[in-house]
């Protein structure tokens, strides 16, 4: 029997988010910063910014590679995109990172990942990052995640606060272990991983298990299998970012986009079907979802 503490509507009004105030001005509700997609994958920052911007995020930075930066500015015009320079197999040359400065240290979180696949090319960057100034929240997904499994020592001595994301795979990969152990259990994959980084885990699954380094461990049921198509970790992941930019640390940021992110499946599950809604759809469900949990007398 788990020990892990249910993440569901009782839990997020006991463990709110932080309040934004009616008068406040874009700033106030924070910035955000993704930086992530490739050539060949450049829908996955979109899906990932649109749930930050559903969240809730006042203010939305994209830094991608040159070939897409214009299709992804008129994709979402809220967002001011940066375009990078670009190796030859599309991906993000890492040596661009010092043109970030600016927008790191500004930013309240960034997200790094979505839509990359070149590991080595996301640690470089993601490492580069990470040694910039400013008190943003890092969310690693994706290549970003997976790239950092040597660099443990890194992570722990950051000084931020951070989380990552990982699904079974993804796990295994960072851990060096089998995928069939970390199915087994996942609890304890989360658990160890978030030892090993000093941070948060949101280790995905039917049932998502969040982990923090201080052994603090919850649990969130999943959303069905609906959830699991193309793109799905990409609106978690965006939804963590968006929390934080908030003003949300990284574990409520973490507990509260997991739970959002189910909840959404379920909904578009019973309007749409078990299997077939897309992962484009689960961010607009949020806002709603959001509105409930916070309405007066709602406790």
């Amino acid at each position: 029997m788990s020990d892990a503490i249910p993440v569901d509507p009782n839990f997020l009004r006991r463990h709110p988010l932080p309040e934004i105030e009616i008068s406040a001005g874009k700033d106030e509700r924070g910035t955000v910063l993704i930086i992530g997609a490739s050539r060949e994958v450049p829908g996955a920052i979109l899906l990932a910014a649109e749930a930050a911007l559903r969240a809730g995020a006042g203010k939305l930075q994209i830094a991608t590679v040159a070939s897409v930066a214009l299709h992804l500015a008129l994709a979402i015009p809220e967002a001011r995109v940066i375009a990078l320079e670009e190796t030859a197999d599309g991906e993000i040359d890492p040596g661009c990172a010092s043109r970030l400065v600016t927008e790191v240290e500004n930013a309240d979180a960034v997200l790094i990942g979505p839509g990359m696949a070149d590991e080595g090319g996301a640690r470089a960057l993601s490492l580069a990052l990470l040694d910039m100034g400013g008190k943003a929240a890092f969310v690693f997904d994706a290549a970003a995640l997976t790239g950092l499994r040597d660099e443990l020592e890194a992570l722990c001595a950051c000084g931020r606060g951070f989380a990552i994301t990982p699904h079974p795979g993804e796990m295994a990969t960072f851990l060096g272990i089998h995928k069939d152990v970390v199915v087994g259990d996942p609890e304890k994959a989360g658990m160890q991983a978030a030892a090993a980084v000093g941070g948060v885990v949101a280790m995905k699954g039917p049932k998502t298990f969040i982990c923090s380094p201080d052994g603090g461990l919850w649990s969130c049921e999943g959303g069905g299998i609906g959830m699991a198509t193309s793109g799905s970790g990409d609106a978690l992941a965006g939804l963590i970012a968006g929390l934080a930019a908030r003003g949300a640390s990284p574990l409520l940021a973490v507990q509260w986009g997991v739970f959002l992110h189910a909840e959404a499946g379920r909904r578009l599950a019973n309007r749409i079907g078990t299997v077939g809604f897309l992962a484009r759809e689960l961010a607009g469900e949020v806002p709603g979802i959001l509105a409930e949990l916070s309405a007066p007398g709602s406790a």
